[in-house]
């Protein structure tokens, strides 16, 4: 059996910005959300440098190699961001957020860096698969203050990391076994800090097609006030067929990233790639 993935991905200014800061990328074998932050056109330029850096890992890559390589792309991406301030100084404090899969097999490589997050569907249970890289989430994990208070928080969006340029980040990585069925979701804050885990659930597991989730799960973020940019993919995990080639599904850029020669919007497609009630974390 050969499993593969068929995707569906889109990013959205949302209700009360100008313009779209974050950045998307979905293929057979690499899957990317990237959320800019700098004002002006910071933002945008850092989390479109971030997936240019990453499109590169767009080639088979061995099992056993998946981490280093992920790792080593995102040290790159941070040069290349470093790179852009050195050359532009009125770009100072741009940065971005990060986290990606790459695929091989039935293993898949996961990167974090900032707060863009990565669930799983798995047999009807949603898991948050990756863990923020935030000031709240360390006073939670050390047990400072409680879910509730977390919530409200006034220092809630300060991040940990992010790829600025400025400093070495330290990526959390992992690799994971893919399973026939799973359903894998990245998205930016735009998404997750609006929309409850509980909807966030129903969504992924009453709506059987990706190219309409996607869509759904945007317009409940707009519903809640859409206070920021939207951006998310949903990979499906499927049992690839004659049919179903990575030849027929190429690669999809969107948001920031996209806006030259293809533009964001929406995107489909079903590739070949060897692929866990209420969110909780798996580890």
């Amino acid at each position: 059996m050969t499993m593969g993935i068929r995707f569906a991905t889109r990013s959205d200014v949302g209700m009360l910005r100008d313009g779209n800061e974050d950045s998307a990328y979905a293929s057979s074998r690499l899957l990317a959300v990237a959320d800019g932050m700098g004002g002006h056109t910071g933002g945008e330029i850092a989390s479109a440098a971030a997936i240019g850096a990453l499109k590169s890992l767009d080639i088979d890559v061995p099992e056993d190699e998946l981490v280093a390589t992920l790792e080593e792309a995102v040290r790159r991406a941070n040069d290349t961001v470093h790179g852009i301030v050195e050359s532009n100084p009125s770009l100072q404090g741009m940065g971005t957020t990060l986290t990606a899969m790459l695929w091989s097999g039935s293993k898949l490589a996961v990167v974090q860096v900032g707060d863009s997050r990565a669930y799983l569907l798995r047999s009807g249970d949603l898991f948050q698969i990756t863990h923020d890289q935030t000031l709240v989430q360390q006073l939670l994990d050390d047990g400072k203050i409680s879910e509730d208070h977390a919530a409200s928080h006034p220092y809630r969006s300060l991040l940990l990391q992010a790829l600025d340029g400025r400093t070495q980040v330290t990526p959390n990585l992992q690799l994971r076994e893919a399973l026939l069925g799973d359903r894998y979701l990245l998205c930016s804050d735009g998404l997750w800090s609006m929309v409850t885990p509980e909807a966030i659930h129903h969504a992924l597991s009453t709506i059987a097609d990706a190219e309409q989730v996607v869509p759904h799960l945007i317009d409940l973020a707009n519903a809640s006030g859409g206070p920021d940019n939207i951006t998310c993919v949903v990979a499906d995990v499927i049992e690839l067929d004659a049919q179903t080639t990575p030849s027929a599904a190429p690669p999809v850029t969107v948001g920031a990233a996209g806006t030259v020669g293809q533009g964001p919007g929406e995107a489909l497609g079903q590739a070949a790639s060897g692929t866990n009630r209420t969110a909780r974390t798996e580890t």
